[in-house]
């Protein structure tokens, strides 16, 4: 998994790394990066085309105009554009006029931007906080071009990724060291983000981002000696006459997941065996039979048959995934939640509404603090649905995932994730990394069965063999 550290904790590393670095070596290292970066937007051709740095106050501002003067060596026409002329750094700034690239002040650039091919973005860093101030604000209103940020688009938060006011879109990020919160929480500022390696030394990550490679590693497959019940029998109480669709998603999905027996239970059990007929399924909970996990909710109501279905998963003393219709029984009755056998897993999976009604509040911009404390409160891990899905354990570890698209902003996608959870969760996987590897699985399977135009959950449910296929043959 890929470390993630608040700004706090890398500007430590930061200070300590430069106690021992000849001055100026690391922003020159640095800037060295964000104009390699700079050089491959530009493409093939980089001599005589024109890049426009945005140069605030500080260190940021300094790796711009290190950049700049890389850049000019290359034949790149350099324009900087100082938004604090006498705060601007000095040795950036000394190296980019020796190089022979421009400097002019915020009146002369809107003028300069607009005919840029390239804009660098080096207006503030790691310790700003809020939008844009007015005069940066003007200047970024001019640009046209593709915008290369250091460090982060300025104007967004770099803890938690927010946007308050007018702010920079960049179409890439170069960020030094490792990755900090921003990049994964505000994908859509932040473009692609480009790591460079300047020698941080980091331990304990804020923050885990979930990759390929891990979810090859922990999903379960069955072994020479495995059969259908060693590889995890999960139950899904899912759906009603009224909505039997979530019941068909939430258990195919548990069967795609390579689950190795899926058992459903509930009033939608005819249209489950029509769709999926290695299914065992039953009319009621009690009749399921034994099961690893349960996965409750989709479709089930909130009035009394629902929360009855809910308070005998509960009691059952395995591990639940509670989606949909479970989370909104648990917001309006809280005692549900006296079912369940202390210290048994369970996993929380509400989208922004439905996290609202559970905790009382919105998640606000800081969505990583507020899904800790939502796992502390109710002593479960909880998975806030999003573009970056935030998955909080009990003990205040963070997982989180970027989705490959938005392909799964449509109906019936979370009864899918709450099924693939489901089959992990039964399988023996620690509740947390189940529910990242599913919620990576479910995101790649939408963009798989996407492929440049709307999906339907029924086409990601379909494309999760697909998806399995590509990361299991990446193991290592």
């Amino acid at each position: 998994m890929q470390g993630i550290w608040t700004t706090e904790r890398i500007r430590a590393a930061e200070e300590r790394l430069l106690a021992v670095t000849e001055e100026g070596a690391l922003m020159r290292r640095a800037a060295f990066g964000v104009a390699v970066q700079a050089a491959r937007m530009l493409g093939d051709r980089v001599r005589g085309r024109r890049v426009v740095l945005l140069v605030g106050a500080g260190n940021n501002g300094g790796d711009a105009l290190w950049a700049g003067a890389f850049l000019r060596r290359r034949g790149v026409a350099v324009t900087a554009v100082l938004l604090n002329p006498d705060q601007a750094h000095p040795a950036g700034l000394a190296a980019l006029r020796k190089a022979g690239g421009r400097v002019v002040t915020a009146e002369d650039g809107p003028s300069r931007i607009v005919t840029a091919d390239l804009v660098i973005d080096g207006i503030v860093g790691l310790g700003a906080r809020g939008p844009l101030r007015k005069e940066a604000a003007g200047l970024a209103a001019h640009i046209a071009a593709p915008v290369l940020s250091v460090d982060l688009p300025s104007g967004v938060d770099p803890d938690n990724g927010s946007v308050s006011g007018p702010a920079i879109t960049a179409a890439r990020t170069v960020t030094f060291g490792a990755r900090k919160p921003v990049h994964v929480l505000n994908p859509r500022h932040c473009g692609e983000v480009v790591l460079v390696d300047i020698g941080l030394e980091l331990t304990d990550p804020d923050l885990r981002l979930i990759e390929a490679a891990d979810v090859g590693r922990l999903w379960p497959l069955p072994g020479p000696d495995d059969n259908k019940y060693s590889q995890g029998v999960v139950g899904i109480a899912a759906g009603s006459p009224a909505y039997p669709g979530a019941a068909v998603l939430a258990s195919g999905a548990a069967v795609r997941a390579t689950s190795g027996m899926v058992r459903y239970a509930g009033p939608a059990a005819d249209a489950v065996r029509a769709a999926w007929p290695e299914v065992v399924a039953t009319g009621s909970v009690t009749d399921a039979g034994r099961v690893q996990a349960w996965v409750a909710g989709p479709g089930i109501g909130t009035g009394h048959e629902g929360r009855g279905v809910l308070e005998q998963v509960l009691a059952a003393g395995v591990p639940v995934c509670a989606d949909a219709d479970a989370t909104t029984l648990m917001a309006n009755r809280p005692d549900v939640l006296d079912a369940r056998d202390p210290g048994t897993p369970l996993v929380l999976t509400p989208h922004a509404g439905e996290f609202a009604r559970l905790t009382g509040g919105e998640p606000g911009p800081d969505r990583v603090a507020a899904v800790r404390e939502a796992a502390r409160k109710f002593d479960a891990v909880v998975l806030l649905k999003g573009h970056t899905t935030v998955i909080a354990a009990p003990d205040g570890r963070v997982l989180v995932n970027v989705a490959h698209g938005s392909w799964l902003a449509t109906a019936g996608s979370g009864d899918v994730l709450s099924g693939m959870i489901g089959a992990l969760l039964a399988s023996g996987l620690d509740p947390w990394l189940a529910a990242g590897a599913a919620t990576y699985v479910h995101s790649l399977a939408a963009d798989l069965s996407a492929r440049g135009v709307p999906t339907s959950a029924s086409g990601v449910l379909f494309t999760i063999p697909v998806a399995l296929r590509r990361l299991l043959s990446r193991k290592t």
